[in-house]
Parts: structure tokens; C-alpha cells; sequence
């Protein structure tokens, strides 16, 4: 089997048992092959001894095949493992090349739905999901009624979102107006509607840095202080 194909049917492997429902069309783009292409390497599985579900146009491997335990002990992570394992990753300094690669990783594996369903409750998973969407979309939005400190006031701001900082508290996205990349505060969206507009300034997009007091800026300032045992101990717990 020469190298090209061995590798479409790995990445199709992945796709077939990872926490992301693909549809055969969405299959072949993302692989880059024809449609005929994808239920050929599907037969392939099959032959293999691989059980194969089908829901719709949805294709999924299930978890009884032969062999699928062994492989999934290896790959795979309970929703659970995968938020734990999240959280150890959001831990890491922002600047740290590892962190963004780690996750890259993980959420080339596990939804950003999956992820967002153990830590978001209430009111705002409905948005957070939208926002989600948005994303892997890359579509622009409007955070309708969002209720701004500054202005004092609701408005409802178009914005471009691509990134959540922990626990999905809050949203990085570009703002055209303002030309600038801003946090906003999930709690205070009223709702998020999706445009059909794709990013227009994608190249621009940039997480800022985010501080122990949860101050965020676009540029770094090294600070020192010279404190007392009992107030640098006290600053350490708080």
C-alpha cells in the first residue's frame, strides 16, 4: 500500500472513532478524495473485520470490532480524562510553544462541544456552543443585548470569535469596529446569532495575555516586588 493512501485511511480511522460525527461528504473533503473514495476505504475496514455503523449518512466504527479495544486503549480518553486533561493544559504559561501544540492535539481528537458540555451549565452552553460553532466555521457573529461594563449599557457588537480563555469564561474575538481583539465575558451575551459572513481579518486574530488577576493585555510589562514573608506568602495563597 504506498504511503498517501495508508495515511488517508489512518486519518479516516481517526474520524470514524473520535467524538466528531462526520458526514461522507464532509469525510471526503476533509480528506481530500472523492466521495466513492471514502465508502471504498469504508469496505476496506469492513473487510478488515472492523463492524461498521450506519446512521443516515453518518459511518462510525463501532467499539465491539475486533481489535478496536487494544487500539482504543491507546488513543482513546473518556469525556472526563479529556476535560482533566484539559484543564492540566490551560494551566500551562500562555507563552509556552507546548501548550498551543498539546492543544492542537487534543482538539484534533475531542470536540470543542464535548469539552465545553462538562464544564458549561445553564444559560450560557446554549451561547457557548453557538460560539463554538462559529468558530470551527469561521463565521462572524453578533453578541447580541451584551451587556458591557464600560458603556454601562446593552448593545449588540459584531465580532469575529476564535478563541475561550479557561473553562470558557470568556471570549477572544476581533472586532471590526474597533479594529481590535477583545475579551468578552460569556455571562454577559444575551444571545449569539451566526452570521453568514465568513472572518474577513482572520490574519489579525491574537489571543491577548491574561495575568494572575485575570487583567488582560496585548503586550507583557515585567514587574518586581519586594515583599515581606507574610504578604508574599498571603499574595502565593490568594
Amino acid at each position: 500500500m504506498d504511503q498517501p493512501k495508508l495515511d488517508r485511511l489512518l486519518r479516516l480511522m481517526k474520524m470514524l472513532t473520535g467524538n466528531v460525527s462526520y458526514s461522507v461528504l464532509e469525510l471526503s473533503d476533509r480528506l481530500e478524495i472523492t466521495p466513492r473514495s471514502v465508502y471504498r476505504y469504508i469496505d476496506t475496514f469492513r473487510e478488515a473485520g472492523f463492524v461498521i455503523k450506519k446512521r443516515g449518512n453518518i459511518f462510525r466504527i463501532d467499539k465491539s470490532s475486533p481489535y478496536f479495544k487494544d487500539i482504543s486503549s491507546l488513543i482513546h480518553f473518556t469525556e472526563e480524562e479529556a476535560y482533566i486533561l484539559k484543564s492540566a493544559i490551560e494551566s500551562i504559561d500562555e507563552n509556552n510553544l507546548i501548550k498551543q501544540n498539546l492543544k492542537k492535539k487534543l482538539y484534533t481528537v475531542y470536540d470543542y462541544k464535548i469539552l465545553a458540555e462538562t464544564i458549561v451549565k445553564g444559560k450560557n452552553a446554549k451561547n457557548v456552543n453557538s460560539l463554538i460553532e462559529a468558530i470551527e466555521n469561521e463565521r462572524q457573529v453578533v453578541l447580541q443585548n451584551y451587556n458591557s461594563a464600560h458603556s454601562h449599557g446593552t448593545t449588540n457588537r459584531l465580532v469575529e470569535p476564535f478563541a475561550f480563555t479557561t473553562n470558557y469564561i470568556q471570549l477572544w474575538a476581533y472586532e471590526p469596529a474597533s479594529q481590535m481583539n477583545k475579551l468578552f465575558k460569556i455571562s454577559r451575551i444575551g444571545l449569539v446569532k451566526i452570521n453568514d459572513e465568513t472572518w474577513q481579518q482572520g490574519n489579525k486574530h491574537k489571543a491577548g495575555y491574561i495575568d494572575a488577576f485575570r487583567i488582560s493585555s496585548h503586550q507583557q510589562i515585567p514587574v518586581k516586588l519586594k515583599l515581606k514573608m507574610r504578604a508574599a506568602q498571603l499574595l502565593i495563597e490568594e
